[in-house]
């Protein structure tokens, strides 16, 4: 067992390296040199757990779905919002996530594997969706793959964005500002005040569990 949590501890120390890497230089400039100088570890055991510098970047782009937790609401239009708030939020935090993102939308010489990390998200999405259609939480009519394709590619070019203009520093608000303009021509009127496009603060809910 020991072995077992060391050797998952040496291939977790890999993939935070080659991610700084990643993140500030892109797949074609990183080298599994800086990758193993970061992590303080032998080339022998690189390569123990990954053979190539791509395998390392496919272990990366696996981890975006890692980032893809649904989250428990009643209502479902609000597990869209909050499910795009999270990712958006460990997009800022997580420098695996931000170098596995990165990796999936530059041109480089890494064979990626195209539109999985697109089609997870989507996937994920529509599911909500439908639930909400169920629950008569949508308009009459509104077309919920097509409300799908549009949600991540407007998530994508927002993020995108937000990393040319200030490093996503302001993605937050940025996805915020995303939901407030698409949720009136999705969301049933009644629903729509209810919705918040804000993650809610984290004392919310500590003060909610103590006067119970």
């Amino acid at each position: 067992m020991a072995v077992q949590v060391r050797g998952e501890r040496s291939r977790r120390s890999i993939l935070e390296a080659a991610a700084s890497v990643f993140d500030e230089r892109g797949y074609d400039a990183a080298s599994t040199t800086e990758i193993l100088a970061r992590s303080g570890l032998t080339r022998g055991a690189l390569y123990h757990h990954f053979p190539s510098k791509e395998a390392i970047a496919a272990a990366l782009v696996a981890a975006q779905s890692e980032a893809l937790v649904v989250p428990e609401q009643p209502m479902k239009l609000q597990a869209v919002v909050d499910l795009t708030l999270e990712y958006a939020r460990r997009l800022r935090t997580d420098p695996v996530l931000r170098a596995s993102v990165r990796l999936t939308v530059e041109q480089s010489s890494f064979a990626h594997p195209g539109r999985t990390p697109y089609q997870q998200a989507a996937d994920a999405i529509l599911g909500l969706l439908r639930a909400a259609e169920r629950q008569g939480e949508t308009l009459p009519g509104v077309d919920l793959d097509e409300v799908t394709q549009f949600v991540v590619g407007a998530f994508t070019g927002v993020q995108l964005m937000s990393q040319v203009y200030c490093g996503r520093q302001d993605l937050m608000e940025r996805v915020s500002t995303m939901w407030r303009l698409l949720l009136p021509g999705i969301a049933t009127p009644g629903l729509l005040a209810r919705l918040r496009t804000t993650l809610p603060p984290p004392e919310a809910g500590a003060a909610g569990e103590a006067r119970e």
